[in-house]
């Protein structure tokens, strides 16, 4: 076990097995991990893959909600959900290791947020596991990895943007989404299991906020949102049709940045 938070995110990257992407972000005596000295950047194109877990081009479409009452259809969920995660653990360790100058304490609220993505991602093996189901069973999409560049090249800024106010933000919502037609299908394991996804999100979104604000240098969350996103995500990505205010507002975003998202259009479909 590695002791410092560069050589721990490292393994996270170049080892292809879950195991090694699971291990907690702790020092072999149980402590935390040492990030006094970040050392210079390292740019990850990718990360290490087993052939089991091999990222794949493409996705196809989840299973609808009322579908949930099919086994298969909950097992296709469920890995779906399981690799978000493990993509979202990755990527934590990606932008720890791009950026190395980052305050200390918006680095020690990247590592933190990995942990919770690992605890989802066990939890949700855990479900498939109760379906007989492992994750790799079915391909695994590389969508979230397919927006590296345009991450990189916008810096921490638009890493904020698009992971915690974007796709963290959406998923403020679909965790709810999910959690009540995996209860309708009689799955409330599933069920509770997106209900803890959801109110780690709260925090997820809260920190993206908090720092977004902070390092553009304004109150102004649509302004610094807007400048900072990179495309292909966008303010109408980052909801869901069940739109959940009273969490956004937990999370410590303005009224005027959640109207401005529910009122947002997909690109294309912008007046």
């Amino acid at each position: 076990m590695t002791d410092t938070v560069r050589d721990y995110c490292l393994r996270i990257l170049r080892a292809g097995d879950l195991a090694a992407k699971l291990a907690p972000p702790r020092a072999a005596d149980g402590g935390r991990l040492d990030d006094s000295a970040p050392g210079p950047a390292i740019h990850v194109e990718a990360p290490a893959r087993n052939e089991r877990l091999r990222l794949h081009k493409g996705a196809g479409r989840l299973p609808p909600l009322n579908a949930l009452g099919d086994p298969a259809a909950r097992i296709s969920t469920l890995a779906r959900f399981a690799h978000h995660e493990l993509m979202a653990v990755e990527l934590f360790a990606w932008a720890l290791l791009q950026w190395p100058e980052l305050p200390a304490s918006l680095r020690r609220g990247f590592l933190q947020a990995l942990a919770e993505e690992q605890i989802h991602l066990g939890l949700y093996l855990d479900r498939l596991a109760a379906h007989g189901a492992a994750l790799g069973d079915v391909p695994l999409s590389d969508y979230f990895w397919q927006h590296v560049p345009a991450i990189a090249a916008g810096g921490p800024q638009a890493f904020l943007a698009a992971m915690g106010l974007t796709l963290e933000q959406a998923n403020l919502d679909f965790t709810l989404l999910y959690r009540d037609a995996f209860r309708t299908a009689g799955d409330e394991a599933t069920a509770q299991v997106l209900q803890r996804v959801h109110d780690d999100e709260i925090g997820h979104v809260r920190l993206a906020a908090v720092w977004l604000r902070r390092l553009a240098g304004t109150g102004d969350e649509v302004e610094a949102y807007a400048a900072a996103v990179p495309f292909p995500f966008s303010a109408a990505r980052a909801k869901a049709r069940r739109f959940d205010v009273k969490a956004r507002r937990r999370a410590g975003l303005s009224d005027a940045f959640i109207d401005w998202v529910r009122a947002a259009k997909p690109y294309g479909k912008q007046g």
